[in-house]
């Protein structure tokens, strides 16, 4: 395993609030060393029910200035803007960088496949990806946080994350690319990555 320095340089990546009567939001990505000090803030625009998550995610890793100093991208969850699905596999050939997603509330796949069958005709693909690798229960000192890891061993995104969060159970990188993101469109920050 990996010994990680405290100051890592992480890609922390959320999506903006919205509605179903957009027809485009913002993502939003924070440049941290650690979960410490900000060093950068990237966007973009992103289509609600879309299908390019994943390109615009790789886009922000690939193109940003601090590339070749990125050890990890972390990602607020499978999907960005309802179901605009996000493909970590995808993510991580195009960008050679390990790839962790994280959510506070387990997914319900059953939920997610009825959801998708009821509004898209390309359901199975979408589910296909979100499907696609392990769900891993990650314990903390509050309650449990659920992850997806690729390009990476479980043991060492364990290490990423408590390197990262300095309150709570979500990485700092996510947390700010959260707040940054629903200032900018609510006009205040509000509520929990």
């Amino acid at each position: 395993m990996l010994v990680m320095k405290k100051q890592i340089r992480l890609l922390g990546i959320d999506d903006s609030p919205f509605t179903f009567a957009d027809e485009y939001s913002i993502i939003i990505g924070v440049i941290m060393r650690g979960g410490s000090y900000l060093e950068g803030v990237l966007s973009r625009k992103i289509k609600v029910d879309g299908h390019d998550a994943t390109m615009l995610c790789i886009d922000m890793a690939n193109k940003t200035r601090y590339k070749k100093q990125l050890k990890a991208l972390l990602i607020d969850g499978i999907t960005f803007c309802g179901f605009n699905v996000i493909d970590i596999e995808k993510i991580f050939l195009e960008t050679n960088l390990p790839v962790i997603t994280i959510t506070r509330d387990k997914p319900d796949f059953k939920k997610i496949k009825n959801a998708l069958i009821k509004n898209f005709s390309d359901w199975e693909s979408r589910l296909d990806i979100i499907e696609k690798g392990s769900l891993y229960e990650i314990k903390t000192n509050f309650n449990p946080i659920y992850i997806k890891c690729f390009g990476i061993s479980i043991d060492e995104a364990k290490e990423i994350i408590k390197i990262s969060t300095i309150r709570g159970v979500i990485p700092e990188p996510i947390r700010i690319a959260h707040l940054i993101a629903s200032g900018i469109i609510r006009g205040e920050s509000y509520g929990k990555a």
